[in-house]
């Protein structure tokens, strides 16, 4: 199993309104890829919140030819409709994690 994380520093004044794109449009996108079984968003605790509110979804994959699938074929659209509709009030970084159980 593979997590595929994205960390998002979220500008609060865009908050409510990337909420709801997340929830009613971009994670629901995600998962029509087909590449990932399931997700979950989540709120870093504990930091320092004078940039912003820490974000991260983690979508869990099968194995690492889906992450790569995804990355190469799906993300960089998705990338670009949030960059164009948040520019730098939403700064992300990805990570690749595998389930060592």
């Amino acid at each position: 199993m593979y997590i595929y994380n994205v960390t998002s520093l979220i500008d609060p004044a865009i908050l409510q309104d990337w909420l709801s794109w997340m929830r009613d449009k971009h994670l629901p996108a995600v998962m029509d890829t087909g590449c990932f079984q399931r997700f979950q968003l989540v709120r870093l605790l504990d930091l320092d919140a004078s940039h912003g509110l820490t974000f991260a979804v983690q979508y869990y994959a099968q194995d690492r030819d889906a992450c790569d699938h995804f990355a190469n074929d799906y993300e960089p659209v998705l990338e670009r409709e949030s960059q164009r509709l948040w520019g730098e009030k939403c700064l992300s970084f990805k990570t690749l994690m595998e389930v060592m159980h």
